[in-house]
């Protein structure tokens, strides 16, 4: 027979799963609202939406009316991947290199390469900004994609080497010990193996690319406009309900690329080690 629960465990229970319920509600209403919004007939953002239409969304895919967001769509993408590719490169190989020593020389190189994550937005985007205003660079699409891979390659670097923590060191030392070079090893062992790894915080770096506002809106200019520098723009001159709607679309494209990511790699796991 079971041990009666008593009145402590039973209030304790309902206290957490309290905030937990509190905690998921103001997570998922201000996505609930803005996926209503976005289908209102009324020309500007008001909650609750008035009326059911697709308007806002034809709008937005429609060339001529949304030209601006279109070519600010395009930029955070070029952006986002150039930036994914080169912190891949380089998380990857700073996890490679760090994950197996205890010096202190490495571990302050960890803490050098995870620094951007402690730092708030706001301080790096203009440190960067003035520094590379000092070494007589201005404003433009290449600063853009070096600030963003500086500030995604803690992801990858992350959830690389909890994959290497669980590489088993054997499988490296039959394969040298059979006589196949380091790069051979590299390329056949250590890189299949830590691959979900790899591209579960390409996957990270890539959103958080995407959704950045410091770096982007201290290194962009009227060229070089991304997506939330001008969905910020749109919200303060004209309230327009293209924003809901352009809301909508990333809500829907990240969860349907975290459902991929879950089911090919595991991200939710990878995250958690």
């Amino acid at each position: 027979m079971g041990r009666r629960r008593s009145f402590a465990d039973i209030s304790y229970g309902l206290v957490i799963g309290g905030l937990a319920v509190l905690a998921l509600f103001i997570i998922v209403a201000p996505v609930v609202i803005v996926l209503m919004t976005s289908f209102t007939e009324g020309r500007s953002l008001k909650f609750p939406p008035t009326g059911f239409s697709l308007q806002w969304y034809e709008a937005l895919f429609d060339p001529s009316k949304s030209r601006q967001i279109h070519r600010a769509v395009s930029n955070s993408l070029e952006v986002a991947a150039y930036s994914t590719v080169f912190g891949v490169l380089l998380g990857s190989l700073a996890a490679l290199g760090l994950s197996r020593s205890r010096s202190k020389l490495a571990r302050a190189a960890d803490s050098l390469f995870m620094s951007p994550l402690v730092l708030p937005g706001l301080t790096f985007g203009l440190a960067a900004l003035m520094y590379f205003t000092l070494i007589g660079l201005r404003p433009s699409i290449h600063l853009i994609i070096a600030g963003h891979m500086i500030v995604t390659v803690p992801f990858i670097l992350r959830t690389t080497t909890a994959s290497l923590s669980q590489l088993d060191p054997a499988l490296l030392d039959s394969s040298l010990s059979l006589g196949a070079s380091w790069l051979y090893t590299l390329r056949r062992v250590t890189l299949p193996l830590i691959a979900p790894g790899i591209f579960a915080g390409a996957f990270l770096a890539f959103m958080a690319s995407i959704d950045n506002v410091p770096v982007s809106l201290f290194l962009s200019t009227a060229r070089t406009d991304m997506l939330p520098i001008r969905m910020w723009g749109m919200m303060e001159s004209t309230l327009d309900p293209r924003i809901a709607a352009v809301s909508g679309v990333l809500i829907a494209a990240a969860f349907l690329l975290m459902l991929i990511m879950e089911w090919t790699v595991g991200l939710t796991r990878r995250m958690r080690d």
